[in-house]
């Protein structure tokens, strides 16, 4: 049966920490082995086994990241225990103007929603009643200004003709209206990903902050007074950081809001603050973004819909402009304002609520009060037309939220509640479905990919077996969904990649080695590390890196093309052994490898922050610095182009390592052939009448 771990201690033969019990009983238990040799096997807890009765098998893809348009997952689940592969977070905005990720949120949390007010919907504040999860087949939902939306089929978005349902009606129910490519969601558009709070972001926090205070180069002492506590928080632990200690007191000013102060006396430090905010000549991209957060919190201003910016210093207002062009900002000096005295300009951002929170959101200053968009009528100048809609073919795990007007801001829309409890009697899953544990496989996987295929209008592609769970899952021994699916390609003539980590790929040499002398197959093994103890504990039922060596010599014997994916490089972690597995794979006759940095989306941050307190305490802090430094200063880059490699100093220098590493060993050189497409025959479904030859 399964149970849960007291106190978060390893489990062995798993790799998450945490396994919460599920509200229903399991209907079917199976002892397996972890595909691998029998001598590696670790001790296992039960894993449940369940077949999906799915109706397509073949899944499409459009990212650019991703280098094949064709997959087929045979399994869903994955019980060799990674914890670096679910899917990205959803954003929701939050009632302070702030975004979190949906998962952490809890009942009583302010968030916006909105709610109809006289003749138009304005956003308002809203409290989190519920939350929950649920695993649900996914869909996603692409927009004109590149978002992309991954849902379950009953989620419901606001568009311009009322709430719709990403699909429409199944299972016998009613019509209901669904979305279309004609479609047009309303919400605020996508939200910007902050810059990071780097030292020259902190430089330009406080250059902006203090200046647009005002003085300090005409004073013997410095002293900055807000009412807002946040800001002046900020400046002080920021100054701290670069070794200027200041004093807090309470600063007495007339009006009917209490002030704080900081202040530094003596001549020594407020000489210091001087250069720390004097004007850089080449101001770095972070250094505009800190003094733009800095500014508007020292003399910015947000209320009815309009933000605002102003100061009588021409130098500061000149930086501003030159910041906000800088980030593509449109603005407008406001002509006629009735607190414009002694030389003071104001500026004005246009673009409304979508440009306003890209100025919060990417900037981030301190001061929350100024985030208030309650009131605000639900209209946007974002590009929100739905420009396609399309079924994955998996499912996956889903949270969602109740809250009191029924409706949140995820990603930018609006997204009513979904109806997710009842899933979970009829799909027999609960909150706490641990994703090591209970897996589905796709019954009929054969005759299924026989109907897709012999469709008149399929183009022959290669397909990609194992790209989201491995393909040779240890219930693959017994059950040969995978090997079914390969004997359907090879009477077919299909090409067809495999990515894995098991040595059970070797059972079906048979197929592999017929499809490769044709041009049709080529098989990738990860290798993520060679050091046994390490893959103990990051995969602990997977091969020792020797049995994932010697499949790739075996295949690559038997003239199977063959190659090594490194992933994920953890920094820190096994990041030191990228050549080493590079040439250890090299010698078993590998010709191609790449690599991917570790991904911490959704709530994979936290089962890997476990992960490391439990087996690295000592570096966890100096693994998650190099995460994030390689991830804009967040734990997890989801943008195209940059959540495989990162990006900065570090992500560089692993690029640079791979890349030399790979053509001192002769791979990924040129003359590797690509996969045939030309011999595929479409399969002819029993009954069909034959087509005439000419």
């Amino acid at each position: 049966m399964r149970r849960a771990i007291i106190g978060k201690r390893p489990l062995k033969g798993r790799g998450a920490l945490s396994n919460p019990p599920g509200r229903f009983d399991l209907t079917q238990l199976a002892p397996v082995d972890d595909g691998w040799f029998v001598e590696e096997q670790p001790e296992s807890i039960a894993t449940s086994l369940e077949p999906e009765r799915a109706r397509a098998l073949i899944t499409s893809n459009d990212s650019p990241d991703i280098p094949f348009e064709q997959s087929i997952n045979p399994y869903r689940g994955c019980e060799h225990a990674c914890i670096y592969c679910v899917e990205p977070e959803t954003p929701v905005l939050m009632g302070d103007g702030t975004t979190r990720a949906i998962r952490h949120l809890r009942p009583g949390d302010s968030i916006y929603g909105t709610q109809r007010q006289g003749l138009f919907r304005r956003y308002v504040r809203t409290a989190v009643l519920d939350c929950w999860s649920v695993i649900r087949r996914a869909y996603r939902v692409n927009l004109e200004d590149g978002t992309s939306l991954t849902v379950g089929g009953d989620h419901r978005f606001l568009t311009e003709r009322g709430w719709k349902f990403v699909t429409g009606s199944r299972h016998g129910r009613s019509r209901r209206p669904h979305l279309t490519v004609a479609d047009t969601l309303m919400g605020t558009g996508g939200f910007a990903v902050p810059i990071s709070p780097d030292a020259d972001y902190r430089r330009g926090y406080l250059c902006g902050l203090i200046r647009g205070d005002g003085g300090i180069d005409t004073q013997p002492a410095f002293c900055l007074a807000r009412c807002d506590p946040e800001a002046l928080q900020r400046a002080r632990q920021w100054l701290a950081c670069c070794e200027l200690e200041t004093t807090r007191f309470a600063f007495a000013a007339s009006g009917t809001r209490p002030m704080q102060a900081i202040r530094a006396d003596s001549r020594d430090r407020v000489s210091r603050i001087c250069e720390l905010i004097a004007w850089p000549e080449a101001a770095p991209r972070a250094w505009q973004a800190g003094f733009l957060a800095g500014i508007f919190d020292a003399a910015g201003s947000y209320s009815g819909g309009i933000l605002r910016i102003g100061n009588a210093d021409p130098q500061i207002m000149a930086r501003i402009r030159d910041a906000l062009r800088e980030f593509a900002f449109g603005f407008a000096i406001e002509q006629r304002l009735p607190a414009v005295r002694n030389g003071t300009e104001v500026l004005r951002i246009s673009g409304g609520l979508r440009e306003h929170l890209r100025f919060f959101h990417t900037f981030d200053p301190a001061i929350l009060r100024k985030r208030d968009l309650a009131g605000q009528a639900l209209r946007s100048a974002a590009r929100l037309k739905v420009v396609g809609i399309e079924p994955l073919g998996r499912a996956l795990r889903f949270v969602d939220v109740t809250t009191g007007t029924g409706d949140y801001i995820s990603n930018g829309v609006v997204s009513h509640n979904c109806y997710a409890r009842p899933s979970h009697a009829y799909m027999g899953l609960s909150p706490g479905l641990d994703f090591e544990t209970r897996l589905f496989y796709k019954a009929d996987a054969a005759r299924l990919l026989e109907k897709e295929l012999a469709r008149p209008g399929y183009v022959c592609k290669p397909i990609m077996l194992g790209a989201n769970t491995d393909p040779y899952q240890p219930a693959e021994r017994r059950l040969k969904v995978t090997r079914s699916i390969l004997e359907v390609l090879l009477r077919t003539s299909h090409p067809v990649s495999v990515i894995t980590k098991s040595a059970l790929v070797l059972r079906d040499l048979d197929l592999l080695a017929p499809l490769a002398r044709a041009g049709l197959a080529t098989v990738a093994v990860s290798v993520t590390t060679l050091d046994p103890e390490l893959k103990r504990t990051l995969e602990p039922r997977t091969a020792s890196p020797q049995a994932r060596l010697r499949a790739l010599a075996e295949l690559a014997a038997a003239g199977v093309p063959v190659g090594a994916m490194v992933a994920p490089v953890i920094p820190a972690i096994n990041d030191h052994e990228i050549e080493s597995i590079l040439e250890a794979c090299a010698r078993c006759g590998v010709r191609s490898a790449g690599y991917v940095l570790l991904r911490l989306p959704y709530e994979i941050k936290d089962l890997f922050r476990e992960w490391l307190e439990t087996h690295y305490p000592q570096r966890a802090a100096h693994v998650m610095s190099l995460v994030r430094d390689m991830r804009g200063g967040r734990d997890n880059d989801p943008r195209f182009g940059s959540r495989m490699r990162g990006t900065g100093p570090y992500a560089e220098l692993l690029r640079n390592r791979f890349r030399i590493a790979c053509r001192r060993l002769g791979l990924n050189g040129p003359g590797r052939a690509a996969l045939d497409c030309t011999r595929f025959e479409a399969p002819v479904p029993a009954g069909a009448q034959l087509r005439l030859g000419l």
